[in-house]
């Protein structure tokens, strides 16, 4: 039976809910017809523009604090990446017609967000049930009934929240428990083949989207050789943790039998395939040879490894990448590349939450990037991350979890 095509945009704009598609700026993105008639805003006044712009704080309900109320909820939406629902609010709307005009308006709203691959919230669908004519009801003739259904309403509200409170409160509780297995699954900060090391892990501030990524240092057989390694898997939580270290094991125990760090990928990307949770996982590992002087190199869709040279000249190795692990319906051999450095250079992984920030293209993190390692590389490691880390991740802290390893060469 052929499937039947679905036109989701007509059934957007038909659904009977007023509901609102809101940007992380919290910057309206599209709206269906019943938010337009509920509203009584035409589409064309409320796209691209702020929400709080738009319905500012009612003058005539000052104590309702309705925007201070729908502001908490959809940064707690963008900080957890969960379901928000709010009480039973009421908002004084301005007649668009007739200015200093104000209309009572008692609305149910619920907020939840829409996830990206990278499990980051890329749109906040707002929905808005209006219940004015339930609540209008009470002043019917003194209608008792009226008045029943609005207390349901708002005890129903409250039930909502509680049960909210509740999963943010069990969603904390796995954080931490996620945040100490990781911990206990990460290498101990130590030197490796004799040179000093660095390595840092920030989880993410005010979110459950922590413990997917990690980092690795081995000493390699044959040589003085070392592999370093970063990844980042996709998702959160217990989950991500328990997967994250089952593919930093994998590899660290693959590295130390593979020909180079391609094959080390190309063992770990089977295995990835076999591991539930590790589908579309980004991992780098770079094998450097110190008695060649030569760094060689190979990328499952991540970013770029930086090398300081000693004369301050920086270089991105991003010539060996490769789609995220387990990406392929058919595994292929993974590209390999190398280049040379000189004692004194420094080895610099990271994770995308160093770099990655909404509404700014990488580029323009890695240059950030670039420059804090040409302004601070002359210092020893350890001061040297934390260089790092103070110039690049938010003052508030970042929204991702952010791994860095930095290897003075």
């Amino acid at each position: 039976m052929a499937r039947t095509s679905i036109d989701y945009e007509g059934v957007y704009q038909a659904l009977p809910g007023m509901v609102a598609l809101l940007t992380p700026d919290l910057v309206f993105a599209d709206v269906n017809e019943a938010y337009v008639r509920g509203t009584g805003r035409p589409r064309e006044s409320l796209l691209g523009r702020h929400v709080f712009d738009v319905f500012p704080e009612s003058v005539n309900s000052p104590a309702a604090h309705h925007s201070h109320q729908l502001r908490a909820s959809l940064l707690r939406v963008l900080a957890t990446g969960e379901r928000d629902t709010m009480p039973l609010q009421r908002y004084d709307i301005e007649s668009p017609e007739h200015s200093g005009d104000w209309h009572e308006h008692y609305w149910s709203p619920v907020n939840s967000p829409v996830l990206g691959p990278d499990g980051r919230v890329r749109l906040i669908v707002h929905r808005v049930e209006e219940v004015t004519e339930f609540v209008r009801a009470r002043g019917l003739g003194g209608d008792t009934a009226g008045r029943v259904l609005e207390a349901e309403l708002y005890t129903r509200a409250r039930e909502l929240q509680e049960l909210n409170n509740r999963l943010r409160e069990a969603h904390a509780r796995e954080r931490e428990v996620a945040l100490v297995l990781q911990k206990a699954m990460l290498p101990a900060n130590r030197p490796v083949g004799h040179r000093r090391a660095a390595v840092r892990y920030r989880p993410a501030v005010g979110a459950l989207n922590v413990c997917g990524d990690w980092y690795d240092l081995v000493d390699l057989v044959g040589g003085h050789r070392i592999g370093v390694s970063v990844g980042d898997v996709v998702g959160h939580g217990l989950e991500a943790a328990g997967v994250m270290g089952q593919l930093r094991s994998a590899l660290s125990a693959t590295s130390r039998v593979a020909d180079g760090p391609a094959q080390a990928l190309n063992v770990l990307g089977r295995y990835a395939h076999v591991v539930d949770g590790a589908e579309s996982a980004t991992v780098v590992t770079t094998f450097v040879d110190f008695d060649r002087h030569v760094i060689t190199y190979s990328s499952a869709g991540h970013p770029p490894p930086v090398l300081l040279h000693h004369d301050g000249r920086v270089e991105f190795l991003d010539r060996a990448t490769d789609p995220p692990l387990d990406a392929r319906p058919d595994p292929q051999p993974r590209p390999e590349a190398s280049t040379v450095f000189s004692p004194g250079a420094t080895l610099v992984l990271y994770t995308d939450g160093l770099i990655e920030r909404r509404r700014e293209d990488i580029d323009v993190g890695l240059l950030r990037l670039a420059e804090s390692l040409r302004h601070h590389g002359a210092l020893d490691p350890e001061p040297l991350a934390d260089t790092v880390l103070r110039e690049l991740l938010p003052p508030g802290g970042a929204t991702d979890d952010t791994a860095l390893v930095v290897v003075r060469l």
